[in-house]
């Protein structure tokens, strides 16, 4: 695993009520979230990159109010033409 040091002002934990690990688990889980809402990253690396299990990964899309599933047009219509 790979550490990237970031600095942060200090009021940055009291405004969301988080010590400084906390907050960071936050910001890994809020970001991938975002990425993965943009379709920019699988179910499966948003959840790697939050540190969750894609269980724990989609109640945190919930949380979030972001659908669990994330189709184009196009990917919705393949995945109907393969149905039985």
């Amino acid at each position: 695993m790979k550490t990237i040091p970031i600095q942060l002002p200090e009021t940055v934990f009291s405004s969301l009520r988080r010590n400084p690990e906390e907050f960071v688990q936050e910001m890994r889980i809020a970001a991938a979230v975002k990425w993965y809402e943009l379709g920019d990253i699988s179910q499966n690396k948003a959840a790697e990159i939050a540190g969750l299990t894609r269980a724990e990964f989609i109640n945190a899309l919930s949380r979030y109010r972001v659908d669990f599933i994330q189709y184009t047009a196009e990917e919705l219509a393949e995945e109907m033409s393969n149905v039985d």
